[in-house]
């Protein structure tokens, strides 16, 4: 199986989230991971690259006799691909160079649980697993030196902490950064921009307005005027439950910039309590056209961009 192209894996990863060499040196230290560390881990090497491959089929053997972490592998060449890098993994564990590619390659594995969707519970169970593997296998191989085991075992736990912090704050980021996309497409989901008719548009708003969203209605607002070459714009605020000052301010606020664009903004739908925060709060209510109801905020856009709506006084034929 290729491996991923996603542009946040790798060393595009790590720059993303932001790791500089003073926050790895950091992260080393509070783990107290130091040269004496590498060292014994380097003595491990030979030993370790014996029982790589043994150990990781011990792990997704283990991973494949519960029901709810085999489903993750239910595709023979994700599961062979997973291994593959855990191998990888296991045999970078004991080569003695924790450089910037190294935690690289740890961040990608962290994403590459989080594109499977791997819950924490299980990635916590599986490092445990696999510390209990080798220090079974260290031990018994170690057993005249029972002190040089217990120094080797104690310097590779603070490296696999040390990978486990790594490969979490990946997983948590990229689950972050999907959520952060998904709202956003929601915002921009309930807030459209309508075209009614020829340089006429309506923004019906619904829902909590907090500062984040109402600077992103001005913008989404500034760009239809302009695309659309609108006259008058229709502000249905009906289904608001509730404003406070910035947001009233900002509403103020994007009367006037679609002024400043050729557009005038008729604001529909306050309520009694909306109307009510506006007085207590201190808005220029001068500064804003509001009508009742759409209804009302429609026939008076038409108005203003001249149209006459006429009624059919005939009767009408039933079909």
């Amino acid at each position: 199986m290729a491996e991923s192209t996603d542009p946040l894996l790798g060393q595009d990863l790590l720059a993303e989230m932001g790791f500089t060499d003073d926050e790895i040196a950091r992260r080393k230290a509070w783990l107290e991971f130091a040269e004496e560390d590498v060292q014994r881990l380097r003595e491990l090497n030979e030993l370790a690259q014996g029982y790589a491959d043994e150990v990781i089929e011990d792990l997704y053997r283990h991973f494949l006799s519960f029901e709810e972490t085999r489903s993750f592998f239910k595709d023979p060449q994700v599961l062979e691909y997973v291994k593959g890098m855990q191998k990888a993994y296991f045999r970078a564990l004991t080569q003695g160079t924790y450089d910037r590619d190294y935690i690289a390659g740890r961040l990608k594995i962290g994403a590459v649980h989080s594109r499977i969707g791997l819950e924490l519970k299980w990635y916590m169970g599986a490092y445990n697993f696999y510390l209990r593997a080798v220090g079974i296998r260290l031990f018994k191989s170690l057993a005249n030196e029972p002190e040089k085991a217990v120094a080797c075992f104690h310097s590779l736990k603070k490296l696999v902490y040390f990978d486990m912090g790594l490969a979490i704050d990946a997983l948590v980021f990229l689950r972050e950064r999907t959520i952060r996309a998904q709202q956003e497409a929601i915002r921009e989901l309930s807030t459209p921009v309508l075209q009614v008719r020829e340089q006429l548009l309506i923004l019906p708003i619904i829902g909590v307005i907090d500062s984040l969203r109402a600077r992103q209605l001005t913008e989404g607002l500034l760009r239809s005027i302009r695309a659309n070459r609108a006259k008058v714009v229709i502000l249905d605020i009906t289904g608001v439950p509730s404003v406070d000052s910035k947001v009233a301010n900002h509403l103020v606020q994007t009367v006037e910039a679609s002024r400043l664009m050729g557009a005038a903004v008729i604001v529909t739908g306050l309520s009694a309590e909306v109307a009510q925060a506006l007085v207590t709060i201190g808005v220029d209510l001068s500064r804003l056209q509001t009508v009742g109801d759409l209804q009302g905020g429609i026939e008076a856009a038409e108005r203003l961009l001249g149209y006459q709506v006429v009624r059919d006084e005939r009767p009408t034929r039933a079909q």
